[in-house]
């Protein structure tokens, strides 16, 4: 794996933070909330011990069955994963600052967040 696919973004225009740093932090906060091992989750998940740990740390980009073990495995479902993910995300926007024109026409005919409806949209 090269080092630019592992590394967080350094330039201005990539503040956000990647979906896969912010899932993974969600679930390794949860994880040692509850005082558990990387092997006791993967255990658990029916997953690998070096891959959840990939996984936590941002540099494996979960498939939906994988997150969907990991996070059952830690007592949560998709959708809190997404809540906890979301609020991390809104944090991370708050301290950007406002969205710069060219990234509102990003989002599409909706807009989104951008026009303070606060909605998220994910796409695959």
């Amino acid at each position: 794996m090269s080092s630019h696919e592992t590394s967080r973004p350094r330039s201005a225009a990539a503040l956000e933070p990647l979906w896969r740093h912010v899932v993974g932090d969600v679930l390794r906060r949860r994880r040692r909330a509850q005082g558990r091992t990387l092997q006791d989750v993967a255990d658990v998940a029916g997953i690998s011990m070096p891959y959840l740990s990939e996984v936590e740390r941002g540099r494996k980009e979960a498939s939906s069955e994988m997150l969907a073990a990991a996070a059952g495995a830690l007592g949560l479902g998709l959708v809190d994963v997404l809540a906890l993910a979301h609020g991390e995300l809104a944090r991370a926007a708050r301290l950007r600052g406002p969205v710069s024109v060219a990234a509102t026409t990003t989002l599409g005919a909706g807009g989104g967040a951008a026009r303070g409806r606060g909605t998220m949209c994910l796409a695959a």
